[in-house]
């Protein structure tokens, strides 16, 4: 049976149609899965180490001796490691012969609050603060301590082991010990700072050290002088005029000496333990100088170059 020319047409326009829609939105092709595939091949078994011949061994120590040591971390000091204190001078050992001591009385050493912080009292930078508490700064003279202790440590009879020690004896009462091997500062700020400091915390201690270089001390200063030793005092005010040379070659050779000189810069040293009591000039002289005279008389006395 044959169909309608109508109908046959229509379905050919169905399929055109539906074939043209296909072409327009085609369809996204579907995603391949891969599957890794497991690897047939059965792993290799570990092959046994060989034992190390001689060679080897010889290889291993030469690789490790060739290797530079690793830098080891520095090591944070700690407050032990850090001593505050002065370096030590060189000098000879404590001589087995006679020695000699010398004291500085009435030393100007005084400690006081100007503003807001300690200080080391002096006539040159402190006048204003002295005069207004009614005090004298004449009186107020530390650097004449100072040039003593470098005339003394700086000496000949001290580099050569001869110096035993050194006391100082301040207006205010204080005793101080001053080791022969210390070495004080050259000028006369950083001497100051480590005067506060001493009569602040009573010591110093050697840089790097635990020897106490300067402390202070029990009073009487005659409790720490030798049996055998003649105390002798200086004064400009004595009636005892002598040559420094004549009058220690007249000591016995195996007597310790003690030499008290004034530190101050006036007046004279009065004190119950000397047992002579001279002048080595007949002109005033400064402490520092009249140390000068003491020493070099002994290097002579001692043959000392």
């Amino acid at each position: 049976m044959t169909r309608p020319f109508g109908v046959k047409g229509k379905k050919r326009k169905h399929s055109q149609s539906k074939q043209n829609s296909e072409e327009e939105h085609p369809q996204p092709p579907p995603k391949k899965v891969v599957v890794a595939k497991e690897s047939k091949e059965p792993s290799s078994p570990p092959q046994p180490e060989s034992a190390p011949t001689e060679e080897d061994e010889v290889k291993v120590v030469a690789a490790e001796e060739s290797k530079e040591p690793s830098p080891q971390p520095e090591s944070v000091p700690t407050e032990e490691d850090e001593l505050s204190g002065i370096p030590i001078a060189p000098s000879e050992k404590e001589s087995t012969k006679p020695n000699v001591i010398f004291i500085l009385e009435r030393a100007s050493l005084e400690v006081a609050k100007v503003g807001k912080t300690y200080q080391l009292l002096n006539s040159d930078d402190h006048a204003n603060f002295l005069r207004k508490n009614n005090k004298n700064p004449g009186d107020y003279r530390p650097d004449i301590t100072h040039q003593s202790l470098l005339s003394i440590l700086d000496s000949p009879l001290n580099k050569a082991g001869r110096l035993k020690n050194v006391y100082i004896k301040t207006e205010k009462g204080v005793l101080i010990e001053v080791k022969p091997f210390v070495r004080i500062p050259r000028t006369f700020k950083r001497f100051a700072g480590v005067m506060l400091e001493l009569l602040q915390k009573l010591s110093i201690s050697a840089a790097g050290k635990r020897e106490k270089l300067l402390r202070t001390i029990k009073n009487p200063v005659t409790q720490y002088l030798p049996v055998n030793s003649r105390k002798i005092g200086l004064s400009y005010s004595s009636d005892k005029l002598v040559d420094m040379d004549d009058y220690v070659s007249k000591i016995p050779s195996n007597m310790d000496l003690v030499f008290v000189v004034g530190a101050m810069a006036h007046g004279k040293v009065e004190t119950d333990y000397t047992e002579d009591y001279i002048a080595i000039s007949g002109y005033p002289l400064s402490a520092a100088y009249c140390i000068t005279r003491i020493t070099g008389a002994l290097e002579r006395k001692w043959k000392i170059l």
